[in-house]
């Protein structure tokens, strides 16, 4: 059994830590020494401290010798002139550097032929405590004197600038300035061969993005832009001045998050940082823009002001990722990004949110293990951002932006409750934002409001959504029903209302603009008017995508019937818009799962699917067109992609043809995964063997992520295993990319049931890969979405139910049961009906 979380800052308070580390790189080994001075407010003559895997040498207090043990990831020093006073601690102490990805760690490449590393920190969580002792805990802030001892002729980064740096006894010894006030997640240095582009911000902060000599200084410029624009934005959106006199973005070959907003020094991984103008698509470039927004952002929301406790971690990530479509919408306006929002943030919040089981947004932590199971992409980062959306239209930007001066300028180098920011909103806008907002964050789920009219009489009423089976529920919300008519109250805030509706000469819509998190079931009456703007084109591309989406939710939620989908794509036949087309991709694609076992039935609907993109194909063909936008670009793809999946003969011997007459490199970067996995599909094996070749040569994170794709596209069962079996070596597959080969493996339907078998024959690689690791939870839910049959829903039972004793795990397997339970509970329900009316196509 797990102990539940015992808080280090209530016995301890450290204010300043003086860290002298000797990395032995070679040797995967260093060395510390470290000065705590803090206040004790122990009364048993003891301080705790976090520390893991550290071999302690020597403890002293205030100069005199003590004693210590180590137990369950505490040092425990003992004294008896211990009292509730300052105090100077001195530890000496060793550790070892491991492949993890946390803690400190090795990051390889390869430069002209030679092998090389980086060394690299990630800390969060709770992993300061594996390179220096600590109260490891966002609340313990304090400040950091940080000198590292190397090896010569490298680049030595830390989150402040250096104070000095000199030669001595053949090793080079980098002494950082002191930081602020910080929690220990956010301590970071990097050490190794790197090169760097530079610029300055508008008040004259220094802006560096860092790469290894493998990669391009071109590959830099991009994401240096980013950085400069998106810094002097927030100065002006926040009111308050970045807080540190640096900023520095490196490229880690490995890494296993995406991004990690160190202070002064953001870490990612090489495809979330790198733009390669020769390869790299629109996709990325969006990508990388969103990233760089988002951790700096953090910078402020995070850094500057952090949850006292991890239960508050949409604290940081919930404003981030709302801020990074803020700032990168603003910077690139030609991208439409709010659209982009409604198109990922928003339809990954709402499926994932309409389990039930799913965490709430705000969550207590009751065992250490649980911390990193609050990285829930789809509820802390996108719902999170959804519901800061909704206030901020709720109390309008001007207010918004008021409230987040207020609550920095309050709470600069402090530490935060969730009321803290509520009341700062309440006091800039005059509104009661704490018990509204209180409710939506502390209650999983989300309603679903019903619409009907007679005559002028006009009901609304909710209820929570489900996709699946579930527990019954009671919970109402407040929900700022943003509808189209001032007839209709701003809120709803009880179970249901009845109200008057004179009607107009537009459609009745509710959650205009899409901010509030909640869909709508319309009566056919209604939903008919708005299906009618959808097709004389008076509808908003906004309009029309949410439409869509919400229509998916309902039919997998059991309120409208599936075939009905069939009913609705056709009345978006001339659709021109990319985000409105990317959601049409995923409504038909949700039908797939019903015409597997149906052979006449699958060749109908890819067909159909085939026919709805056919204007598109027509329109936009194989190659760009001269000064066409990037939207069209996007859409390409999109339109492509439906196009070979109706098994166009044509389509398949084009791409067969470009990927022939083309390097990798100078395919058209949007159209390149598709042109991999067509030739993988459709090729034989000596193509596999080559595009594997290829992943293991190139330098280009996109050009690996993009082969990826593609390969995992193969139906041959011999290459297939091959695949599977490379997820474990990492001299072709690094850990940090695992997940994704899996991940487009189990999607897919000829590789799914090995890959489902191969994940449960090789669960003790995973645990002793990823264990202790954010990825962890990623193989049971990865599975649970890629499974649709009552055996592999018992499979998964079978197999998963053991390993919920494990609180990394046991959330994200309860709702993976229950995710596979709604599928195939869906595919019996509707399946019949979907299969008759596509054979009658």
């Amino acid at each position: 059994m797990l102990s539940t979380v015992t808080r280090l800052i209530t016995q301890f308070v450290p204010t300043l830590y003086t860290l002298s580390l000797n990395l032995e790189r070679q040797e995967r080994a260093f060395t510390g020494t470290l000065t705590i001075t803090g206040q004790s407010l122990s009364t048993d003559k003891t301080i705790r401290l976090h520390s893991k895997d550290l071999l302690i040498h020597s403890v002293t207090l205030d100069g005199k010798q003590t004693t210590w043990a180590n137990e369950s990831d505490e040092l425990i020093i003992t004294h008896p002139d211990l009292i509730q006073a300052n105090h100077i601690l001195v530890i000496r102490y060793t550790g070892t550097i491991t492949d993890a990805m946390h803690g400190l760690y090795p990051c390889y490449y390869e430069d002209d032929g030679v092998k090389k590393e980086l060394l690299a920190t990630q800390f969060e969580s709770h992993h300061a405590r594996e390179v220096f002792p600590c109260i490891d805990e966002p609340e313990a802030k304090a400040e950091f004197d940080v000198t590292l001892t190397t090896e010569q002729s490298i680049t030595v980064l830390g989150n402040m600038p250096i104070k000095w740096q000199r030669i001595e006894d053949n090793r080079l010894v980098t002494t950082f300035e002191r930081t602020p006030r910080m929690s220990t997640y956010l301590v970071a240095w990097v050490t190794g061969a790197l090169h760097r582009k530079t610029a300055q911000t508008t008040r004259g902060i220094d802006v560096n993005v860092w790469a290894t000599p493998a990669q391009t200084p071109e590959s830099l410029d991009f994401a240096l832009e980013s950085a400069v624009r998106s810094i002097d934005f927030y100065e002006n959106y926040f009111g308050v001045e970045y807080p540190l006199p640096k900023s520095d973005h490196v490229a880690l070959p490995d890494f296993s998050s995406g991004a990690m907003e160190n202070w002064g020094l953001i870490t990612y991984r090489e495809v979330a940082l790198l733009a390669d103008p020769a390869t790299t698509s629109i996709s990325s470039k969006q990508y990388i823009a969103t990233v760089v927004a988002h951790e700096l952002a953090h910078q402020w929301f995070g850094n500057l002001v952090t949850m006292r406790w991890w239960n508050n971690l949409w604290l940081n990530e919930s404003f981030a990722s709302m801020m990074e479509y803020l700032a990168t919408d603003y910077l690139y306006p030609e991208w439409n990004m709010w659209l982009e929002f409604s198109t990922n943030e928003s339809i990954m919040a709402l499926r994932r949110d309409s389990i039930d089981g799913v965490q709430a947004v705000q969550v207590d932590v009751h065992h250490p293990d649980e911390i990193s199971t609050l990285f829930d992409g789809a509820i802390v980062y996108a719902k999170g951002a959804r519901l800061l959306r909704m206030l901020q239209r709720y109390i309008g930007d001007e207010a918004f932006q008021a409230g987040l001066k207020q609550y920095f300028i309050a709470h600069a180098y402090q530490n935060t409750e969730a009321d803290d920011l509520w009341h700062a909103m309440a006091h800039s806008s005059g509104k009661d934002i704490v018990q509204l907002m209180n409710t939506w964050i502390s209650q999983p789920g989300y309603p679903v409001v019903r619409v009907e009219q007679t005559n002028t009489a006009l009901a609304l009423s909710q209820t929570q959504f489900f996709v699946g089976p579930h527990q019954p529920s009671t919970r109402i919300w407040p929900i700022p029903l943003n509808a189209s008519s001032k007839d209709i109250p701003a809120l709803l805030e009880t179970r249901e209302i009845t109200t008057t509706y004179h009607g107009s000469s537009t459609p009745l819509r509710l959650n205009v603009g899409d901010s509030a998190h909640f869909i709508t079931h319309y009566s056919p009456e209604l939903f008919a008017r708005l299906i009618e703007e959808v097709k004389t084109g008076s509808a908003s591309r906004l309009d029309r995508l949410q439409l869509l989406h919400e229509a998916t939710l309902l039919a997998r939620g059991g309120v409208l019937p599936s075939v009905q989908l069939l009913e609705l794509i056709s009345a978006y036949r001339h659709e021109t818009s990319e985000p409105v087309w990317s959601v049409l991709f995923i409504a038909l694609s949700e039908l797939r799962k019903f015409v597997e076992t149906d052979e006449l039935a699958e060749k109908k609907l890819r067909k159909f699917s085939a026919s709805i993109a056919r204007p598109q194909y027509k329109r936009l063909g194989w190659v760009a067109r001269p000064h066409e936008s990037e939207e069209d670009a996007k859409l390409r793809g999109t339109i492509l992609s439906l196009t070979l999946y109706g098994e166009d003969p044509a389509a398949i011997q084009t791409a067969q043809g470009l990927y022939e007459s083309h390097t990798l490199e100078t395919l058209d970067a949007e159209l390149r995964p598709l042109i991999i996995s067509t030739v993988a599909r459709y090729g034989d094996e000596t193509v596999v063997d080559q595009l594997l070749e290829r992943y293991l040569t190139t330098q280009s994170s996109e050009l690996r992520q993009d082969i990826c794709i593609g390969i995992t596209s193969t139906p041959i069962p011999k290459k297939i295993d091959e695949l599977l079996a490379a997820i474990k070596n990492s001299e072709i597959i690094r850990p940090q990319d695992a997940a994704h080969w899996f991940v487009y493996l189990i999607r897919g339907r000829e590789s799914r049931d090995k890959a489902w078998q191969w994940i449960r024959d090789n669960w003790q690689w995973v645990i002793d890969t990823f264990e202790g690791d954010k990825s962890y939870d990623d193989y049971p839910r990865y599975s649970a979405a890629a499974l649709s049959t009552a055996q592999q829903l018992q499979e998964y039972i079978d197999f998963f139910t053991p390993k919920k004793e494990l609180a990394a795990l046991t959330r994200v397997i309860t709702i993976g049961v229950s995710e596979i339970e709604g599928r195939v509970e869906l595919i019996g329900r509707d399946g019949p009906a979907v299969r008759t009316a596509l054979r009658k196509l």
